[in-house]
């Protein structure tokens, strides 16, 4: 009898713990801390790309490393968003809370997707339903072209939202094709947003050919003069008073202007892009950013005919690295300072770059009239390999002749240049400091610079105008008109000058 009572507890015992390890799942939950803020009395005008956006505080800390990422917290500022490309269940055993339930694809909101047919109505109602719930997918998938018109995808939608693009999505046909009720300087805008991620395998078509082409384009006319007439032109993507976003993955082509452009956003993580255009496109530059901080740009390919990544006034705590450009105008910092404008650049790092067949190198260029500051900004370990104008600072950055000779200009200092090798084109001088007559270029540093010419011998030494700084190692060629310490004349001119 005992002996039939101990096996019948052991098999009851036995069968309960078989029962609860079939049903213990991890559950894990997915904790997101409210951002809370005050909208300005007159919220900028998103139709209006030069509409002004909160300038940055270059005080804040620089962005996370990408290579260890971590929970964004949306009550740091400086703390990029690094959500997953597609967002995780937080409850994956609840019925009816499964991961399909928040993807919204659009061709199961009318979307054709055969390039021809109009599908800006799928994508916003496709929008609309992701937006209402958390970490909401809109899915244009692959193996269709979808084809939309210029579009304001606006929130404040639910956290985690994910515009995923594994197809092809294009505008219309060039400048004709346009409808005339819609903005002609922007196609695909995003609008207070916090949190969003816009990723996939595809690829956004510019279709630009015709807009370049237009009489009024820079390189149209005679000795590249250009014909009177209407330029607009739209960029491709743009982020506008947004926050911690990723954008990830993407292949993007053809922009009838800037293919990617950021205005007023906080908390920008780009990486694993590919971003092309011919070598004679002009205004194509890849990504282009302002009044923006915390930026991480990596691991990203980008071939165009303007500024491979343009970086202008109000940007702060910028990173990039493992950067390809070229065919390009190079990286840029400006222009700054046009119209006599206040221009605050500072804490922009460059680094593990390669810079191949382009118009420039490392570039920082402003006006003359200008104020402000361009600081804290360091390049290290570039590679160049046949590029005009590799290092150059030009404080008399000029689109036409008429320009006229100003005292004020932007105020430029604490400038490293470390470990920059290859070759360059010997139609322009390697090395090229222009600074202000009346504002010097203040400490610039120099530390294993070699650059040698890619055909032929050097025709041209560095050049310097008004240059102050020092120099770690000899450079290649030598860099003798680079002056030591600081002009004693700078500081009283200096009022003002603060950002």
């Amino acid at each position: 009898m005992d002996l039939a009572r101990t096996l019948l507890v052991l098999w009851i015992t036995g069968s309960l713990l078989l029962q609860n390890s079939s049903n213990v799942e991890g559950r894990f939950h997915y904790h997101k801390k409210q951002k809370t803020k005050s909208s300005p009395a007159s919220p900028p005008d998103p139709q209006d790309p030069s509409s002004p956006a909160y300038p940055p505080d270059p005080q804040d800390p620089s962005p996370p490393d990408p290579q260890e990422p971590s929970p964004p917290d949306p009550q740091d500022p400086s703390s990029p968003a690094n959500p997953s490309p597609v967002p995780s269940d937080p409850y994956p055993n609840d019925p009816g809370n499964s991961s399909t339930d928040r993807v919204f694809d659009v061709t199961s909101f009318g979307a054709v997707g055969d390039g021809c047919a109009d599908d800006t109505d799928a994508f916003v109602a496709a929008w609309k339903a992701a937006c209402a719930v958390e970490s909401g997918v809109v899915l244009a998938p692959e193996n269709y072209c979808f084809k939309i018109n210029s579009k304001i995808f606006s929130g404040p939608c639910k956290p985690g939202l994910v515009f995923q693009v594994d197809g092809v999505l294009m505008p219309p046909d060039g400048p004709e094709s346009w409808p005339k009720a819609d903005n002609r300087n922007q196609w695909l805008v995003f609008y207070q947003l916090d949190q969003m991620t816009f990723t996939g395998k595809g690829t956004i078509e510019g279709n630009g050919q015709k807009w370049w082409d237009l009489p009024c384009k820079p390189h149209r006319g005679p000795s590249g003069s250009t014909l009177s007439g209407p330029c607009d032109s739209p960029a491709l993507i743009r982020f506008f008073m947004s926050s911690n976003l990723v954008i990830s993955g993407l292949r993007i082509q053809n922009s009838p202007k800037f293919h990617m452009k950021f205005d007023g956003c906080e908390g920008v993580l780009i990486e694993k892009l590919s971003i092309y255009s011919p070598k004679l496109s002009p205004n194509t530059d890849g990504i282009h950013i302002e009044n923006t901080k915390s930026v991480g740009i990596y691991n990203t390919m980008i071939s165009n005919g303007d500024d491979c990544i343009s970086i202008g006034p109000g940007c702060a705590d910028v990173d990039m690295e493992g950067v390809t450009c070229g065919p390009s105008h190079g990286i840029s910092i400006g222009s700054l300072g046009v119209h006599n404008s206040q221009a605050c650049v500072s804490n922009v790092t460059v680094r593990n770059a390669v810079i191949r067949e382009s118009d420039n190198g490392l570039r920082i260029k402003t006006w003359q009239g200008g104020t402000g500051s361009v600081t804290g900004i360091s390049f290290e370990n570039i590679q160049m390999e046949n590029v005009m104008n590799c290092i150059i600072i030009d404080q008399y950055y000029c689109l036409s002749k008429a320009c006229l000779n100003e005292t004020s200009a932007v105020y430029v200092k604490d400038i490293s240049f470390r470990n920059i090798k290859g070759t360059y084109d010997v139609r322009r001088p390697p090395i090229h400091f222009a600074c202000s007559d009346t504002v010097a270029c203040t400490n610039i540093t120099l530390g294993e610079v070699e650059l040698l010419p890619h055909e032929g011998e050097l025709v041209d030494d560095p050049f310097c105008w008004n240059a102050y700084g020092s120099q770690e190692t000899l450079t290649i060629p030598p860099i003798n008109c680079l002056q030591e310490g600081e002009p004693q004349t700078l500081a009283p001119v200096l009022s003002g000058y603060g950002c």
